[in-house]
């Protein structure tokens, strides 16, 4: 009779479960957040196209930069840890479920209990009479539960469910930058390579200015100045070739850095060989929000936030526990599992806070301190992702003019070497016309060997900032069905 009379009880709290846990919590509802005017409309047309739909390996062409990528996703140490990260949030996530079950444990007792003379008294005349000792064996399982009546429990599973799924977002966001910083070191190398081609046969062809200039002077059409001149012309440019060859090492390093290898040489190709993104369609704002991994985690962030402040709201009400024990208990080891030795209690418990030192109050304080701030951090971090696509798609619409122009200049300064040579060996120029415009077209080699660095780099930044670089998976239902439970 007596566990019957507690099954009434025992269901109305269940039932107090379902009809007031929204009491103390709210349903989640992500932020409004405003997407016009996030791109400067001079520079785009927006449509549903955009490039960070393409996969990473239709967008980066050169084979062997597809293949360090590949290495660098296998073996990046910073990837790595965030995947570690990743772990850590599963496991906190497992931990928040199954706090919403009951715990079970097992006991054995072993219990020996001899009382003194002087502890029991038997009245006059039985002072002699000697108090047995007592043994006791006991077996048992013991049971609790804390009901989540006012879903104190569920919004921090939900709240370990976010910041689960922020840390997968936030690999993500690794993700995308490792690839953007393995496309742009790498493309940096091959200008560097390029450059050094370019000042190697600039030194060659300055070896051969001096002895042109030699012939001259012998045949006194020249000075001895202009001599000096085109020797001290040859080293200014072959000086430079140590101080390239040492940033190229150090570009080597930092990718193989990037790569989780030791510092090392790098198989590459040539500069020429590489070719810019052929789109630049950014899609419309409401998609950066959708593939920005760091705008993804933001969300989440907030999300996480949002959730802590329900379960910081749900300590000002009653806790209501269940706890459970049963099992054999018996005062000789013979009789322990027999049919008589079997034993069971059940209570309920209910808690209320009435003074706790203010805990409840300043954690709800903190709670929504730190959600308002993650609602900051997000605004914050759409805003600088529009400004990134905004900024990396202007610099590679101007590098592509720049490209445009420096050919121009290029030419020009080709022909100007050309007759500056030809008048010199005629009497009708001097060196330093020569040496003028020699140093003019290296400059302007170098700087189209920049120019061509921006626009690739560019192409790669905007591929970056447009949340392009991880593949984007089927729309994730883990979060309503997380909800739902």
């Amino acid at each position: 009779m007596p566990y019957k009379s507690n099954v009434p009880f025992i269901a109305v709290i269940l039932l107090g479960v379902t009809l007031s846990s929204c009491i103390a919590t709210k349903p989640y509802e992500k932020p409004d957040i405003a997407t016009e005017n996030l791109y400067p409309f001079e520079q785009v047309e927006l449509d549903s196209t955009t490039l960070a739909d393409m996969p990473w390996q239709q967008v980066f062409r050169d084979p062997r930069l597809r293949d360090l990528i590949e290495e660098a996703l296998d073996h990046n140490l910073e990837l790595q840890s965030a995947i570690q990260q990743i772990r850590i949030a599963e496991a906190n996530f497992f931990e928040g479920r199954m706090s919403m079950l009951p715990n079970l444990s097992a006991g054995a007792d072993v219990s020996y209990n001899e009382q003194s003379d002087n502890s029991v008294n038997f009245g006059e005349g039985l002072d002699n009479i000697s108090i047995p000792a007592s043994e006791q064996y006991a077996v048992s399982l013991s049971s609790s539960w804390e009901l989540d009546v006012w879903g104190k429990l569920t919004s921090a599973k939900k709240a370990s469910f976010a910041a689960l799924l922020q840390t997968e977002a936030t690999r993500r966001a690794v993700q995308t930058t490792l690839i953007a910083n393995v496309a742009s070191t790498y493309y940096r190398l091959l200008a560097l390579d390029k450059q050094l081609e370019i000042t190697r046969q600039t030194v060659e062809n300055r070896r051969r200015d001096v002895e042109t200039v030699r012939s001259l002077k012998e045949s006194d059409m020249v000075t001895g100045v202009s001599l000096q001149q085109s020797i001290a012309n040859r080293y200014a440019a072959e000086v430079t070739i140590p101080e390239i060859e040492q940033q190229i090492t150090v570009q080597e390093h930092a990718l193989s850095m990037l790569l989780g290898r030791a510092p090392g040489s790098i198989e590459r190709t040539s500069l020429s060989e590489q070719h810019p993104i052929d789109s630049l369609a950014t899609g419309i704002p409401a998609q950066l929000l959708r593939n920005r991994p760091d705008i993804i985690a933001a969300e989440y962030s907030f999300r996480n936030a949002f959730e802590l402040t329900n379960n910081a709201r749900a300590y000002f009400y009653p806790s209501f526990t269940l706890t459970a024990r049963g099992g054999y208990q018996s005062l000789q080891t013979e009789d322990l599992f027999q049919p008589g030795s079997l034993f069971y209690n059940l209570a309920a418990g209910l808690t209320q806070p009435i003074f706790n030192r203010g805990q409840n109050r300043a954690r709800l304080k903190r709670s929504k301190a730190r959600q308002k701030q993650a609602l900051l951090e997000l605004r914050s971090t759409i805003l600088d992702a529009s400004s990134e696509v905004s900024n990396t798609l202007s610099a590679f619409q101007k590098a592509e003019q720049k490209l445009q122009l420096r050919q121009n200049q290029l030419e020009a300064l080709e022909h100007a070497v050309e007759f500056s040579r030809e008048l010199l060996q005629y009497g009708e120029a001097n060196y330093t016309e020569v040496l003028t415009t020699q140093q003019q077209l290296l400059s302007a080699q170098i700087s189209n060997i920049n120019d061509r660095l921006q626009q690739l780099t560019a192409g790669v930044d905007l591929y970056r900032a447009l949340g392009g670089g991880w593949e984007k998976p089927a729309e994730n239902q883990r979060v309503q069905n997380e909800s739902r439970e």
